[in-house]
């Protein structure tokens, strides 16, 4: 009996973790559509909307900890409420991180057009996808697509590199408009740390099926 209704909790626990990430996903993509059309209407509803994904993290984490006391898990049951704690963290840091590139929006429309120093587009494309797959894989419970973002995440790096070297020296080129360039690196920031939190994401789903731990490993590549 005690089973059933772990399994009914645990079936409403994901119900739940599914729909804070669609509106992960869903801020992420507002928020890049946000910068590159400067659009600040739309920034500023994403910005005033992230209350709703605290309030959704926290009643998540309450549900997770209220179900590790009750139940006392073990195995796949277990493994499932420690990622479902890791996923709904970094779902509401996905969340902070799309407000601040809607940050970066407001500010943008105010100032003196100018071109991105690099292929924003194709960051943008590769974040979004990797939100995506790594949300999908949690969905499926898939571990070749968290795989396939843990290798799509090396290559987010070297274009984050790429970025910083070439509005480095546009700076340099362009002082005037420094605080513009600064802010359009802090929208490559946030979108390589979006990427960062996908690859948790995927890394915690590896974990929940495998039952591995592959961050440190990853690293050691």
């Amino acid at each position: 009996m005690m089973a059933q209704r772990l399994q009914r909790e645990l079936n409403e626990l994901k119900k739940k973790l599914l729909k804070l990430s669609a509106i992960a996903e869903e801020v992420v993509i507002l928020a890049v559509k946000s910068i590159a059309e400067r659009d600040a209407g739309l920034a500023a509803r994403i910005i005033d909307g992230d209350i709703e994904i605290d309030h959704m993290e926290v009643n998540l984490e309450e549900d997770c900890l209220k179900l590790l006391a009750l139940y006392q898990p073990v195995a796949i049951d277990l493994r499932f409420i420690v990622a479902a704690l890791k996923i709904n963290n970094d779902l509401e840091r996905i969340g902070d991180l799309a407000v601040n590139i809607a940050e970066r929006t407001v500010f943008l429309a105010t100032q003196e057009k100018v071109d991105f120093p690099f292929d924003f587009q194709a960051m943008a494309e590769t974040v979004k996808k990797m939100v995506r797959k790594s949300l999908d894989a949690f969905v499926k419970m898939d571990e070749d697509l968290a795989h396939e973002v843990l290798i799509v995440e090396k290559g987010m790096d070297l274009l984050h590199r790429d970025m910083y070297g070439k509005i480095e020296a546009v700076i340099r080129t362009n002082p005037a408009q420094i605080q513009t360039y600064i802010s359009l690196l802090g929208v490559s920031r946030n979108l390589e740390r979006i990427a960062d939190h996908a690859t948790n994401i995927a890394e915690d789903v590896i974990y929940l099926i495998e039952g591995k731990i592959v961050r440190h490993a990853k690293n050691q590549d």
